[in-house]
């Protein structure tokens, strides 16, 4: 596999990453075929192994890694697979990292089986790896937050009416609170005391929230043609970010309400001109803006930390996740 290879410049965690790979390759080994070939398939889709590298640079601002940390940066990376795998289902997604989807490669059944595959070796590595009550609870919480996120999201489709609020909520769960958990755990889990673990709990959920928010942007900036999930979005009353502040403007609101009304009877145009009337507005900005804004909140959680090595490999990743164009 070559998930690791985009922070092979950064010596401090590149063999650890190494390691991470290797133990992700050994631990969702099953008999049966077609599962271990798709399983097999999801992990070599390059993935960019963003939340085990937050895990084990936060374990390296406080302390060192060590066999743990590398169990739960694999751990975190093995639950991530799982969300995007049944994600890409009830998206009916056929593309995943620019690689065909495993739902669309493999059939539904044996994706849906993949992902519950993989949520029983997140377990199992948890297990393995901590005894500690709080965090195994740490754990399921956080898979909570990650569905009550979606099904949030799931409760405001076609909801005109969608706040900014209720938008930070729903993205806080599905998106930010699996970073919030691989920055945690570094910290505890490398020896650090209850101050450092919240402030790069903290680094790391608005850190998840900036990259939510690029996502959405990229949904409507990527391209000049909408890409499948976005018009899925639209069709199903899923509003993101920029259609969300382009609502609380009355000028565009007008524009877009005869537009969005038409709910799963829009067509594909009428999802177009959606982006064509965003990407010509000030939304767009607006939301880039939000986006830096949590990026800043992120580096200013790093503030109670000696600089070090890690320290500015974290400093820098809000602004790297800023730039990104996928």
């Amino acid at each position: 596999m070559k998930n690791f290879k985009p922070w092979k410049k950064y010596p401090l965690i590149a063999d650890e990453l190494a390691e991470v790979d290797a133990l992700i390759q050994h631990t969702i080994q099953t008999p049966h075929q077609s599962l271990q070939t798709a399983l097999l398939t999801m992990a070599d889709n390059g993935g960019k192994y963003l939340r085990p590298s937050l895990l084990l640079l936060a374990a390296h601002v406080v302390g060192k890694v060590n066999q743990q940390t590398i169990n739960l940066a694999s751990s975190i990376e093995i639950l991530h697979m799982a969300t995007l795998i049944h994600d890409d289902i009830i998206d009916d997604s056929d593309l995943r990292r620019g690689n065909i989807s495993i739902q669309a490669e493999f059939g539904k059944d044996v994706a849906v089986y993949a992902g519950d595959l993989l949520f029983t070796n997140f377990f199992d590595l948890m297990l393995d790896t901590t005894a500690e009550h709080e965090y195994l609870v740490r754990n399921a919480q956080t898979m909570s937050h990650i569905l009550n996120g979606e099904l949030g999201q799931m409760a405001e489709r076609f909801n005109l009416e969608q706040t900014f609020t209720d938008y930070l909520n729903d993205i806080k769960g599905k998106t930010a609170a699996l970073f919030r958990l691989a920055a945690e755990e570094g910290a505890h889990f490398a020896g650090g005391n209850a101050e450092e673990s919240e402030a790069l709990a903290n680094f790391g959920e608005n850190l998840g929230i900036a990259f939510q928010i690029v996502d959405d942007l990229l949904d409507y900036t990527g391209s000049d043609k909408l890409n499948k999930p976005t018009l899925e979005d639209l069709a199903t009353g899923v509003y993101s970010l920029p259609l969300l502040l382009a609502l609380d403007q009355p000028e565009l609101r007008q524009k877009l309400l005869p537009i969005l009304n038409k709910k799963r009877e829009m067509s594909v145009s009428d999802m177009q001109l959606i982006q064509e009337i965003l990407v010509n507005s000030s939304v767009i900005e607006k939301s880039r803006k939000l986006a830096q804004d949590y990026a800043q909140k992120a580096v200013d959680c790093l503030a109670i930390f000696p600089n070090n090595s890690a320290t500015t490999l974290l400093k820098k990743m809000p602004q790297q996740l800023l730039k990104r164009s996928f």
